[in-house]
């Protein structure tokens, strides 16, 4: 599902995505898989770089390669998140029973048009840092709401 310029009129209006990534299978392959893939079919617009977290929840696993992405993309945010969810599929993700579990590719939607959608971001450093970095490369901010 390419996010081609030739799928949009002089109208479109467009939505700047804050994307949290996270692999762990082949973590360097996988990374670059996902930056190649995003940066041909998105306006990428910032990313940070990555660093590598100890696994959260299940931890019989290697370690993750995090990292954030800021991009621009004329899909509204219910397609924006099955795109995302397609770019895993392709780069071999399989959903297994244990949710955080090893992964090939996680995107997550952390912000939406400067809104915070993933609590995420409140609660892991793996997710905060990375965006952070994104925000001040590109001179954004992110709308602080209350949290738990």
């Amino acid at each position: 599902m390419p996010l081609s310029s030739s799928n949009t009129t002089p109208d479109t209006a467009y939505h700047e995505c804050l994307i949290s990534l996270g692999t762990n299978i082949e973590p360097e392959h996988h990374f670059h898989e996902a930056l190649t893939i995003l940066r041909s079919e998105c306006e990428l617009i910032a990313s940070s770089e990555a660093i590598r977290t100890a696994p959260v929840g299940y931890q019989q696993q290697p370690d993750f390669l995090n990292a954030a992405l800021l991009v621009r993309t004329p899909l509204e945010h219910d397609d924006f998140r099955a795109y995302l969810k397609e770019v895993e599929n392709r780069l071999g993700r399989v959903r297994g029973p244990i949710k955080s579990g090893p992964r090939t590719m996680d995107l997550d939607i952390v912000a939406w048009n400067g809104d915070i959608v993933d609590e995420g971001y409140y609660q892991h450093s793996y997710v905060r840092r990375p965006v952070d970095e994104v925000l001040a490369a590109s001179s954004r901010t992110l709308k602080q709401r209350e949290h738990s």
